[in-house]
């Protein structure tokens, strides 16, 4: 049914979306840590505040393992929503390019497991860490010394240029993604995560 106004149909003005690959290297190690299925179990038993169950041994090789995002085929990946966040959040670096924009502007595309491959080779790393109580304790989660991606993003040409949109993501890398990154919002020392857009010169 053709959508009509009083005086006659309404003109839809056309979507310019467009569609590019933008090859990003890591410059800095990045750190993962995905919600592994105990953590969620008690967080559940928190919020139900049932019966606590006994703290179980640690195992650094599991939470390793549990810490690294996955494909259904095996892959490394790292969620596609950490990667516009950051673009997004690269919008403070230019002047004209409100946030409340670009949310609207970009879409970093990834496939129903909501992944953007990572291509690495993933190491344990331990860090110690002081909890919300105070007390000291042990992390194991995936490191990616070398690392590097490549984004396709749909945008819209009629708010954002392609020259535009490269420059952001550049802009991206430099807040980073993953833990302990510079832009995280509790973290006033963060270095990892970042990276930078691949150009000829590193073919």
């Amino acid at each position: 049914m053709a959508v009509k106004k009083q005086n006659g149909p309404i003109e839809l003005k056309r979507l310019d979306i467009q569609v590019v690959d933008i090859p990003i290297i890591g410059v800095t190690p990045l750190i993962v840590h995905n919600w592994s299925e105990k953590a969620k179990r008690q967080m559940l038993e928190k919020q139900m505040k049932g019966t606590k169950l006994k703290k179980e041994p640690k195992d650094p090789q599991a939470d390793y393992e549990a810490s690294l995002y996955r494909f259904t085929d095996g892959r490394f990946g790292f969620p596609a929503g950490g990667f516009k966040a950051a673009i997004v959040g690269g919008g403070r670096m230019f002047d004209g390019l409100p946030m409340t924009h670009l949310k609207m502007a970009l879409r970093v595309e990834a496939g129903s497991e909501g992944l953007i491959e990572i291509h690495g080779e993933p190491r344990m790393r331990e860090d110690m860490v002081r909890l919300e109580t105070g007390v000291a304790d042990l992390r194991y989660r995936a490191e990616y010394p070398e690392w590097s991606a490549t984004l396709r993003i749909s945008y819209n040409a009629n708010m954002l240029s392609l020259e535009q949109l490269v420059n952001l993501v550049n802009a991206a890398g430099f807040g980073g993604v993953g833990e302990w990154r510079p832009s995280a919002p509790k973290s006033a020392s963060g270095s990892y995560g970042c990276f930078r857009v691949k150009t000829e010169v590193d073919v």
